[in-house]
């Protein structure tokens, strides 16, 4: 990378040392630069050898050089950032009273092509736990991590606390650079512009990245709260119908697939199938290779639980991904209970029996009186309200003398959805529900507040957003 610093006077102000990536647009160095002054790239005037910096110019045709003052002009949006003295909008208010007033968090620009980035940021952002873990990370680790590493992980702790304490859009700047740093697929030019690339794979490499970091921040702890939040174990039976072996095996996974075809309809029909598969592997009884069939059940939950819709394809005659347009229907409130393992079902029984009882009382039908859980013990948990506030799982968050135990039962919390025909095109979008219970849509710097009766309606058949990622909060009780 190939970059050189230079200062920019704005107003009355001097920026010192602003550095300039001669290896991407202009328009990133306008994104820095809003950073700094709060004035939007596209009010921006830059003078430069020849005019106006515009946003696609070449850096080796500019003539910047290192050191070499640079003006701008242009308006500041009235509120960027929260000031540290005095009082803002006529009802004297700061910001960060605002942002709880407005109900939700700010939006991301888009810094060309980076929708696929902004919506997964949305949803992580959402988990209150994550937000937790991630302000206990500090400035500068100690640990055996990757620098690159260590770098994401602290700008997606900024950027989160960027978001909760503005309502003017802010620039990830840093936490896109970091990304672009730590896995340069993200980073992939074409014709001299930003590639689109897949959320999917951008949720995945973030969440590993956060595990791999959080986890080591307290040797004495060596608990991994994003395996904890969003972790799902397997348990699965490998069996040869013709040699008759068979053998078990576990595997931790961050998502649940939904694998799409001509028979599935719904989300629960698509998860059923895929946890069925068969494949070819040597057999040590035949001497040859031979075909086995893997059945997995879940054995251990997380508080949020993800799918993805398994939408996208390999299509060799056009060398590209392809999408499965069919519409499949998701649910509000999801149970899994048919798909755990025996073992976990007995653990659920008695919290799912609690939870009926207590929905029971609410229609004014009468109470299982033989229920294993105690009504003296056991308090229902707000599904709206976090789990201890210290970043754990449900899973083991028994800190003041309460367990929170899970019942099988989640409840929609977010959904990332897709608009176009291919992963590495189109748009993706955000649509998350707030702690006030609305659901906002954010597309890019844009919230808009919408009906929850519209959010399964994302559920495809056509050419309009449809869901790619759903995330789902854990429904508990506590005992």
């Amino acid at each position: 990378m190939s970059t050189l610093k230079v200062s920019v006077k704005w107003q009355k102000e001097v920026f010192p040392d602003v550095e300039i990536d001669t290896s991407q647009s202009p328009y990133l160095f306008k994104c820095q630069l809003f950073d700094l002054t709060g004035v939007p790239p596209e009010r921006q005037k830059i003078m430069v050898k020849g005019g106006l910096l515009k946003d696609d110019a070449d850096w080796s045709k500019v003539g910047v050089k290192e050191g070499q003052r640079l003006m701008m002009m242009g308006t500041a949006d009235e509120i960027v950032k929260a000031p540290e003295k005095g009082p803002v909008f006529a009802e004297d208010m700061p910001e960060e009273d605002l942002v709880v007033n407005v109900g939700h968090s700010a939006g991301l620009f888009n810094l060309g092509n980076t929708c696929y980035m902004n919506s997964t940021v949305q949803c992580l952002h959402s988990v209150p736990e994550l937000k937790s873990a991630l302000m206990k990370y500090p400035s500068s680790s100690s640990n055996n991590l990757d620098q690159a590493s260590q770098l994401l992980t602290a700008a997606t702790r900024d950027l989160f606390n960027d978001l909760d304490k503005n309502i003017k859009p802010v620039a990830p700047m840093k936490f896109w650079t970091e990304l672009r740093k730590k896995y340069p697929q993200f980073g992939q030019l074409h014709n001299g512009a930003f590639m689109q690339q897949d959320a999917e794979e951008c949720w995945t490499q973030l969440l590993y990245t956060l595990s791999q970091s959080l986890k080591s921040t307290n040797s004495s702890e060596p608990q991994d709260p994003v395996k904890e939040l969003f972790g799902i174990e397997f348990v699965s039976r490998i069996h040869c119908a013709e040699s008759g072996e068979e053998s078990t095996e576990k595997e931790s996974v961050y998502s649940l697939k939904c694998h799409i075809s001509q028979e599935v309809n719904h989300l629960h029909e698509g998860l059923k199938r895929a946890l069925k598969s068969e494949l070819e592997k040597a057999s040590p009884a035949l001497g040859r290779s031979a075909i086995y069939v893997k059945e997995s059940r879940i054995n251990d939950l997380p508080r949020y639980l993800t799918i993805q819709f398994v939408r996208f394809f390999w299509k060799r005659e056009s060398n590209q991904k392809a999408k499965i347009l069919r519409k499949v229907d998701y649910p509000l409130e999801l149970d899994i209970f048919d798909l755990c393992s025996d073992e976990l079902r007995k653990k659920l029984e008695g919290p799912r029996r609690f939870l009926r009882d207590e929905e029971g009382k609410k229609f004014g039908l009468k109470t299982n009186e033989k229920s294993s859980v105690s009504d003296k013990d056991v308090v229902m948990a707000n599904t709206e309200e976090s789990s201890n506030g210290s970043g754990e799982s449900s899973k083991d968050a028994s800190q003041e003398g309460k367990e929170s135990l899970l019942t099988g039962i989640y409840d929609l919390v977010a959904v990332l959805t897709h608009k176009g025909r291919s992963a590495d095109s189109g748009h993706y979008v955000a649509w998350v529900k707030q702690e006030n219970g609305k659901w906002i849509q954010f597309d890019d710097d844009n919230p808009i507040l919408q009906r929850e009766e519209d959010i399964p309606k994302l559920s495809g058949g056509g050419d309009w957003h449809m869901a790619y990622i759903c995330m789902y909060k854990a429904r508990v009780v506590s005992m």
